[in-house]
């Protein structure tokens, strides 16, 4: 009999966050190996248009794949950028998701870590189904909360933090963290290493790989000269993300030939939005998240590309969003924890710089040498693209990922 991976999800498309891409591709996998899967998910409403949250309103039951693929969506309201009433919706998710779960046939259950509540309610629909639970952790909660300063070590919200975070390590028969850094942390916390296995974030290479400037329709449709020094961040804008500091930066470059362009979408987008608007920062391009199949030209729209946070954010995740610039062949100034994993990948893969996060000064100080190279047309060889397609494409890191639900659906 064809056994069903059940996965429980907070979000799903035509909603995009940065696990998106990475679980359609895991998808495909597990549906390539012989099984079915089964997704149950609210109706979708972060990041589209009013139109597409009409029309998924109507729809409750997909069927894809030639079968294999079954989606069950619950209604949902719609989030907010409240704190309060995002965690009421978390709420309401998860115990529609657990009662829709309990009437599935599974033979294994998958989650994420978006929200953090999604593994807890995972681990207790596994245990009453008495099946295996395999639990990708992409960001460590409630550390993640504590490094943007959104709570204190200590305080009432960190100590249920702790305690979702116990409980969820303590259901999951195995735990996928993607870096040594991640791993670290939850060793530290008394996780068996056994439960443990590192498995990084990947890229299609196939599908993400350079554009030339020539061929980038990107160039027309914004509007962009072609012969400025272009910068591309690309992402989420939340309060981890400390997108400001980009902000702060193109305001001392207003008299170069530099150009700051910005996709994003999330809690802080319409504020830093509002900003380049208010402050009339006019060297930089802000736009909302291009669809996935343009990830190519974004990046390969930049002759630089940034990665931010605010400090410690380094310590709970690295930024998936990494792979896709690297595989672009694009070169980063990274404004993160210099201890952190994205730090070292880029060292050892000469992918980049990293320099101490929310120092202006630094940042700006190697976006000025990029520039400056550009302008005398000193080319720097980025071979960062040979480094993910030996070590983090799709096809490798996929195949990790189903070696351990083949393990664990067979035991």
């Amino acid at each position: 009999m064809q056994k069903t991976v059940l996965i429980l999800d907070a979000y799903y498309e035509p909603e995009i966050i940065a696990f998106s891409h990475l679980e359609k591709d895991l998808i495909e996998g597990i549906i390539e190996k012989g099984y079915k899967v089964k997704v149950i998910c609210p109706t979708p409403t972060r990041g589209i248009t009013a139109k597409t949250a009409k029309e998924y309103k109507k729809i409750k039951k997909e069927i894809k794949n030639g079968g294999n693929l079954e989606i069950l969506r619950f209604s949902a309201p719609q989030e907010g950028k409240s704190v309060i009433l995002r965690a009421i919706r978390y709420f309401w998710c998860n115990f529609r998701t657990i009662h829709f779960a309990k009437k599935s046939n599974a033979d294994l259950i998958f989650s994420n870590s978006t929200p953090p509540t999604q593994g807890y309610i995972s681990g207790i629909v596994a245990k009453k189904k008495n099946i295996p639970f395999l639990y990708s952790l992409q960001d460590v909660f409630p550390d993640s909360l504590v490094s943007t300063g959104l709570t204190k070590e200590g305080s009432v919200l960190w100590k249920i933090g702790r305690f979702i975070e116990n409980r969820t390590y303590l259901k999951a028969d195995k735990i996928i963290t993607i870096s040594n850094s991640m791993k670290n942390n939850l060793l530290a916390k008394g996780v068996s290493e056994k439960k443990l296995e590192i498995i990084p974030n990947w890229v299609d290479t196939q599908k993400i790989r350079p554009v030339l400037k020539s061929e980038n329709k990107l160039i027309s449709e914004l509007g962009v000269l072609p012969d400025s020094f272009i910068v591309v961040y690309a992402g989420n804008m939340g309060e981890s993300q400390n997108v400001d500091i980009i902000l702060d930066v193109a305001k001392d470059f207003s008299s170069k030939n530099i150009l700051f362009l910005l996709f994003g979408s999330g809690s802080e987008f319409e504020r830093i939005k509002e900003r380049v608007k208010q402050e009339n920062i006019n060297n930089i391009v802000i736009r909302g998240l291009m669809p996935p199949d343009r990830i190519s030209e974004v990046y390969s729209l930049g002759d630089l590309a940034l990665i931010t946070g605010k400090k410690g954010v380094g310590k709970t995740g690295l930024p998936s969003k990494t792979w896709s610039i690297m595989a672009c062949n694009t070169p980063i100034v990274a404004s993160f924890d210099t201890d952190s994993a994205l730090s070292g990948v880029l060292e050892k893969s000469g992918g980049g710089t990293c320099v101490e996060p929310e120092n202006k000064k630094l940042l700006a100080k190697e976006i000025e040498k990029k520039y400056n190279e550009w302008s005398l047309n000193i080319k720097t060889e980025c071979n960062s693209r040979d480094y993910v397609k030996n070590n983090l494409s799709k096809q490798i890191c996929v195949s990790r990922y189903l070696r351990e639900i083949q393990k664990l659906i067979n035991a």
